[in-house]
C-alpha cells in the first residue's frame, strides 16, 4: 500500500511537471492549478498519431490563464487510445470516440474520471451524437463496411445497425432527428435523414457541390460544400428541406462551418471568413488568414468557435504538440499556447 502510495504521488508530481513546462503565450508563466472540477471551461480533444496510443484532452480555464494537459491520464493513470476523433456530451458524461482503438471512452465530465466505455460493434468510428434517449455512432472503415449504430443510452447497448452503401461521416441532431453527412475527405453531396422513433432511413437530401461538414444549430441543420468556383451554405429544416441556399461567390473550397451569435465562420485554404447567417453580403475579404507553420498542409488542421473566441490548430507533422492560436471575433489574436498532438477540436464544458 505505502509503495503503490508513493507511485500515485510520483505519478502525480510527474503530471504536474509536464504541465509547469508548458505556458499559454511566450510571453506569461503558466499558473499550476491541480484541478477536481472542469466545468466552466475549454476541452481540446488532441487526436495523436495514428497507430500510436497518444489520444489525450488538454483543459483551459475561461480567461485562457490556466492549462491543464493530460487530464485522463492524470485522472486515470491509464492511457485514452489511439485517434481521438471527438467529445459529445450526454447528462454529466463525455464520450471519447476513439477511431482506430475502436471505442468510445467515457467519462464524467466534470471529474474526468472513467464511467465506462463502448466496444460492441463497432469499426472505424468515426462520429456520433445522441437523440430519443439514443447514440448514434457512424462507422466508415476505408474500403469496408458504412453503418450507423444506435446505443440506448440508459445502458450503453446496442439496439441496432443501420447499413449504408454510402460514406457516412458526421452526423447532427435536429428536432429529434438524426442527419448523416454522406461525404467525406471533399467528396459526396448527400444528407440522410433518420427517423429516431422507428430507427430508419427517411429520405436523403441532395445538395449542389461536394460537403465537407455538417452543425446543427436552433432546430436546423446546416452544410457547407464547395463547388468548382463558388461554395454554398445549406439551411435544412429539421424535417429535411432544405429552406435557403447562401451562395458563397468566388470562395473556392470552403469547409470548416461554424456558428456562434448569428454569424457563419467557416475557411478557405489558410483564410478564414466570416458573415451575417440572414443576411446576403458575401464577404470579399478574410477575416483573418493563418501564418503557416512546419506542416503547411494542415495549418487549418483544427478550427472551433467556442464562446466568441476562434480556435485554430495546426497538425504539426502529427509527430509535435499543436500550436493552437486563438482570435477573437475581430480577428485578432488574444492568445498562442501549444496542446497535444494533432489538436482538431475544442468544446465547451
Amino acid at each position: 500500500m505505502k509503495l503503490n502510495k508513493f507511485l500515485h504521488l510520483l505519478f502525480a508530481f510527474t503530471i504536474l511537471f509536464g504541465v509547469a513546462s508548458c505556458s499559454l503565450d511566450t510571453t506569461e508563466e503558466l499558473t499550476i492549478q491541480p484541478r477536481v472540477d472542469y466545468s466552466n471551461g475549454f476541452l481540446i480533444a488532441n487526436e495523436g498519431k495514428y497507430g500510436t496510443p497518444n489520444a489525450e484532452v488538454t483543459f483551459v480555464t475561461p480567461d485562457l490563464s490556466v492549462k491543464q494537459d493530460n487530464i485522463f491520464l492524470s485522472n486515470n493513470g491509464g492511457k485514452l487510445g489511439d485517434v481521438l476523433q471527438m467529445i459529445a456530451f450526454n447528462g454529466n458524461n463525455a464520450y471519447l470516440l476513439l477511431n482506430n482503438s475502436n471505442k468510445i471512452q467515457i467519462v464524467n465530465r466534470y471529474t474526468f474520471k472513467a464511467t465506462g466505455e463502448i466496444t460492441a460493434g463497432l469499426n472505424t468510428p468515426r462520429y456520433m451524437a445522441f437523440a430519443n434517449n439514443n447514440m448514434y455512432v457512424t462507422n466508415d472503415k476505408y474500403n469496408g463496411d458504412k453503418f450507423v449504430n444506435v446505443y440506448k443510452t440508459s445502458d450503453n447497448s446496442l439496439v441496432k445497425k443501420i447499413t449504408f452503401t454510402e460514406t457516412v461521416e458526421r452526423v447532427v441532431e435536429a428536432g429529434n432527428n438524426i442527419f448523416v453527412q454522406n461525404a467525406s475527405f471533399g467528396y459526396g453531396n448527400n444528407i440522410t435523414l433518420i427517423n429516431t422513433t422507428t430507427n430508419e432511413i427517411q429520405k436523403t437530401i441532395t445538395v449542389n457541390g461536394n460537403i465537407s461538414k455538417i452543425i446543427s444549430n436552433n432546430q436546423n441543420v446546416y452544410a457547407i460544400a464547395a463547388g468548382t468556383t463558388d461554395s454554398y451554405i445549406y439551411q435544412i429544416s429539421s424535417a429535411g428541406d432544405i429552406v435557403k441556399t447562401t451562395t458563397l461567390t468566388g470562395i473556392a473550397s470552403a469547409k470548416n462551418l461554424e456558428i456562434s451569435n448569428n454569424k457563419f465562420y467557416f475557411s478557405s485554404g489558410k483564410s478564414v471568413y466570416t458573415m451575417d447567417m440572414k443576411g446576403s453580403t458575401v464577404p470579399t475579404s478574410p477575416l483573418f488568414t493563418v501564418a503557416s507553420s512546419i506542416d503547411p498542409y494542415s495549418d487549418l488542421y483544427g478550427f472551433s468557435v467556442v464562446k466568441d473566441l476562434i480556435f485554430t490548430s495546426d497538425a504539426n507533422g502529427f509527430t509535435q504538440d499543436s500550436k493552437i492560436v486563438v482570435y477573437n471575433t475581430s480577428g485578432v489574436v488574444v492568445k498562442t499556447f501549444s496542446a497535444g498532438v494533432a489538436s482538431n477540436s475544442v468544446y465547451w464544458n
